[in-house]
């Protein structure tokens, strides 16, 4: 019996991971295809396009995958059409989020989103009433290792860094959205490997849980996340390690 639990344990631990791994590229590809149909399928001129894929490749998704979602986008392929869409609301203990989709039908997913907010005694608001607390920035990863930090420092305040972070063998630049190109050339240019890029929302004020209701609001944005439909989520919950 000891042997059969084992084999189960490993059987649900690989399931579980498939599953997970299984989401991630749902989101990626549904990513891909939009990028490629609201600015076209040639990465080079379509910058959110040569994120999406380059994030896709930074997961192991295979280039066929990433064609035919680039396909589907073009309208080459036949496939879903699917649309973005922006909600804003509170969760448990009133922490902000806000939430971005890209979905099929916006009915059912605002139905979805709404249900879940109310099971964890949140609701959904009004444009604008989670947003003002947000700010929007641009980050750059990159590779440090072998390399001066002082000089990614050096090329970091040169590109118009606002923010400057580093642990281990990685650096984070953050800069204002209208700088994330020119910071990517400028460190490409001197031989740094960026690693990943991205536009991202960050809480001007933070709500910060302790305990069982830090418990419950990730256990919240864990369910919120675990939606194919959703697509990025922001928040200004903090954990108390934080």
């Amino acid at each position: 019996m000891a042997g059969h639990s084992k084999w189960s344990n490993i059987k649900h631990r690989k399931g579980a991971q498939d599953k997970k791994r299984g989401k991630i590229f749902t989101k990626l590809i549904r990513e891909i295809t939009i990028s490629a149909r609201i600015g076209g399928g040639n990465p080079e001129s379509n910058p959110r396009l040569r994120k999406a894929i380059t994030n896709s490749r930074s997961k192991n998704m295979s280039q066929n995958k990433i064609n035919r979602a680039v396909k589907k986008g073009t309208g080459e392929l036949e496939g879903i059409i699917y649309h973005e869409a922006a909600y804003e609301g509170f969760g448990p203990f009133g922490i902000s989020v806000i939430i971005n989709v890209i979905t099929d039908n916006k009915n059912r997913t605002v139905a979805d989103i709404r249900h879940l907010l109310s099971s964890f005694d949140g609701n959904l608001g009004n444009v604008g009433s989670v947003s003002w607390n947000f700010q929007k920035i641009a980050y750059v990863i990159i590779s440090s290792k072998n390399k001066s930090k002082s000089k990614i420092f050096e090329l970091a305040i040169n590109s118009g860094a606002v923010d400057f972070y580093e642990e281990n063998d990685l650096c984070k630049i953050i800069v204002k959205p209208r700088a994330l190109n020119e910071t990517m050339n400028i460190f490409k240019g001197n031989g740094y490997d960026v690693l990943s890029y991205d536009l991202d929302m960050v809480p001007k004020t933070f709500k910060k849980l302790q305990n069982k209701q830090a418990e419950l609001a990730i256990k919240f944005l864990d369910k919120l996340d675990d939606n194919d439909d959703v697509n990025k989520i922001y928040t200004n919950f903090i954990s108390p390690e934080l």
